[in-house]
């Protein structure tokens, strides 16, 4: 898919992007050759493929589950200006 002049332009408006006449063109070069590399991508078939949550084969070290500090919930809620029913109670933000 090729991009024109007109293309870029429109693009750049409604990003708030302010584009120099004379930059216009490598623009529209750059953007088509990273559509043209997209549409190529695209009719690649990965029916056999198997999506993959990392593209290399790492593994992630976890740590240990285990309670590693006190349960301090009633000394801080103790302090709290608003509690109900073991929960801290804060003002509604969203309407």
């Amino acid at each position: 898919m090729a991009l024109e002049r007109s293309d870029v332009e429109k693009i750049a408006h409604l990003a708030r992007l302010q584009i120099r006449e004379e930059e216009v063109p490598g623009y529209t070069q750059t953007l088509s050759d990273i559509l043209a590399l997209v549409d190529q991508l695209q009719a690649t078939d990965t029916t056999d493929v198997e999506p993959m949550a990392h593209p290399l084969d790492a593994v992630q070290r976890l740590r240990a589950d285990i309670v590693s500090e006190d349960n301090l919930r009633e000394q801080l809620q103790s302090v709290a200006p608003a509690v109900e029913n073991g929960l801290f109670l804060v003002p509604r933000v969203i309407e």
